[in-house]
């Protein structure tokens, strides 16, 4: 089960932190995101402690993991409106846009606004 959290409106230049409870997941994780109108795009994983990001993200996004509490997170930086979107997390660890299909499981989602 995944099940993403701590999505919300801030202004441009805030912080938010999401987290991905990710019970039973123990090998690649992904953070992935769409906007209304446009694909599904996979911006940070990680995976035995190595991370990667996409261009759009690196420097700003930082994914972590904490594997006692099975939680994945998504601190997200120096914010931009173009990185409002529906956040998920995934066991997949592609960067770029993703065929929703090509992935067995995804969460909810957590709403991300900035503005």
């Amino acid at each position: 089960q995944l099940v993403e959290s701590g999505g919300d409106s801030v202004q441009a230049g805030g912080s938010l932190r999401l987290s991905c409870e990710a019970s039973g997941y123990t090998g690649c994780m992904g953070w992935f995101r769409q906007a209304p109108g446009k694909e599904r795009e996979g911006v940070a994983s990680i995976y035995r402690g190595n991370s990667n990001y996409a261009d759009s993200v690196k420097g700003r996004f930082t994914i972590s993991r904490d594997s006692a509490k099975k939680t994945v997170f998504l601190q997200m930086n120096s914010l931009k409106p173009e990185d409002s979107g529906m956040y998920y997390c995934a066991p997949d660890c592609r960067l770029g846009a993703v065929n929703v299909n090509s992935v067995a499981y995804w969460g909810q989602g957590t709403q991300v606004t900035v503005s």
